[in-house]
């Protein structure tokens, strides 16, 4: 949000001088706005940038404050001309915008009000003419004043993100704030893409043909690699597909789930245990197969039924919200009128009490404890077949209550796990690296293909390579991979977890 937005020039006998700012006060305090806040930076700690030297004209430039809490957006102008005094008419437009925003976004609205007034000015003056300004070379001539026109930018940007405001009978200035998506990172053949949103309900038949055929198998569960399988899609073009939703914030990565996998928590997971914004009702709400409460236990107005809809919303990539259907029993228990379906209200009523109650039967409610207790016990060295075990071995049958997956999803995407990577070294490729001396395990037999596959893992056993990077290109299970490592030498292979 712009906080302030100002207009200064230099002027042969005042220096530099803040000739217009919206709010009032906001650069430097004036005579009649005594009772108005401080202004928002220091203007005798600034003003040497706001018109700096002239290697600095028509650059842009960001100044922050001492206490760091602003940043000042500038795009200082000079305008070289035999009409002005001493040949040249300086100016500057800036913005005070918060230091921690993103100001990629403000820097083009900044660019464009100094090109467009400069324009301006070079076309009838409209800059210089401001009496109140100083030389008073041209004609005021009817036109918004400067102050109005930069309140009403500020309160138009910061209100509807774009603006169009008449200046004279020739000019009217228009801007807009578009919003800045850095460049995707890369995707890899072993990611697993996860819709933010219901991507098959928005698809439009106008998108890019490849884009069409990938939505449908964005599941949360398919591979990148599987997904260009599935999509019959070569998979350099479903990596560039992925990237133009993943620029737009509509998928995220993250991967692949396997019971061998290893997960461990995050500094975050202290909010999950203190239920901080009600993130465990909305974990319950997402990985519980039965009925989820709230707190330690006792029960709701609402009862849910989420076995099938949470294997459901697991296979259409469904969001959180959207992973269990709520069947209110005070409002189904009417009986006048009939449902949609022509069935008697009562009767279906009946019928969804006796399904809540078969379901909370095989799949019993799980408690906020136990939720905390699942997702604090992940560690580092303890796989999640491992973690299941555990549990199982305290008599918690956690497969019969939650959606593991779907419980390991949820912490990575709020932050409260981490997934941790398994990479194998072989100091044979380490020499190799080294010395530039390529350096091959002896083969087995030439007719087998043993030598060849062992040859292709090489390139892997570099400690820069994850086991799910090998899985995915070598399609090979985690067991195959490890027995093939073996014939590198015996204490040449080295497997460490980060």
């Amino acid at each position: 949000m712009i906080q302030g937005i100002f207009y200064a020039r230099f002027l042969p006998q005042e220096g530099t001088k803040i000739v217009a700012q919206s709010p009032p006060g906001c650069i430097v305090a004036t005579t009649y706005t005594p009772h108005l806040k401080p202004p928002l930076v220091d203007f005798d700690i600034i003003q040497e940038y706001i018109i700096p030297r002239k290697a600095f004209f028509n650059r842009f430039m960001t100044v922050n404050s001492p206490d760091n809490k602003y940043s000042v957006l500038l795009f200082p102008v000079s305008i070289p001309s035999e009409i002005y005094h001493r040949n040249e008419f300086i100016f500057n437009f800036g913005l005070v915008v918060e230091s921690d925003v993103d100001h990629i976004p403000y820097e083009k609205l900044v660019r464009r009000l100094a090109v467009t007034f400069a324009e301006m000015e070079r076309q009838h003056g409209y800059l210089s003419s401001d009496g109140r300004a100083g030389d008073g070379i041209h004609d005021d001539g009817g036109r918004r004043p400067i102050e109005s026109l930069l309140e009403i930018v500020k309160e138009d940007l910061n209100n509807y993100g774009e603006c169009m405001i008449p200046v004279d009978d020739a000019n009217t200035l228009n801007m807009k704030l578009f919003p800045y998506h850095p460049p995707p990172p890369p995707v890899r053949g072993w990611h697993v893409p996860v819709p933010k949103m219901k991507l098959a309900d928005i698809v439009d038949p106008t998108w890019d043909l490849t884009l069409q055929k990938i939505i449908p198998h964005l599941d949360g569960v398919n591979d990148v690699r599987r997904i260009a399988w599935l999509a019959d899609v070569s998979l350099p073009l479903t990596q560039i597909a992925l990237q133009h939703l993943l620029y737009y914030d509509t998928i995220l990565l993250l991967d692949m789930f396997f019971f061998g996998s290893c997960y461990a928590p995050r500094p975050g997971i202290h909010d999950f245990v203190v239920n901080r914004d009600g993130i465990v009702d909305e974990c319950a709400g997402y990985v519980c197969l039965s009925n989820p409460l709230t707190g330690a236990g006792g029960n709701t107005t609402n009862t849910t039924t989420t076995t099938t809809a949470a294997a459901a919303a697991a296979a259409s990539g469904s969001s959180v919200n959207n992973a269990s259907t709520t069947i209110n029993t005070n409002t189904t228990t009417s009986t006048a009128g009939t449902t949609e379906d022509g069935h008697d209200a009562a009767a279906t009523a009946a019928d969804a009490e006796a399904e809540r109650q078969r379901q909370q039967q095989q799949h019993p409610a799980v408690s906020h404890y136990q939720l905390v207790k699942l997702m604090t016990t992940f560690c580092t060295g303890r796989s999640v077949m491992e973690w299941i075990k555990l549990h199982q071995d305290a008599g918690f049958d956690v497969l019969r209550h939650v959606d593991v997956r779907r419980l390991v999803q949820f912490g990575v995407i709020k932050g409260l796990l981490y997934r941790v990577h398994k990479y194998v070294v072989s100091k044979q490729v380490l020499e190799s690296l080294a010395t530039g001396r390529r350096v091959l395990p002896p083969r087995r037999s030439s007719s087998s293909g043993d030598g060849d596959e062992e040859d292709a893992l090489l390139r892997y056993a570099d400690g820069c390579h994850t086991f799910d990077q090998i899985v995915t290109e070598q399609n090979m299970t985690d067991g195959e991979i490890m027995k093939k490592l073996r014939s590198l030498g015996p204490g040449d292979r080295t497997v460490f977890y980060r």
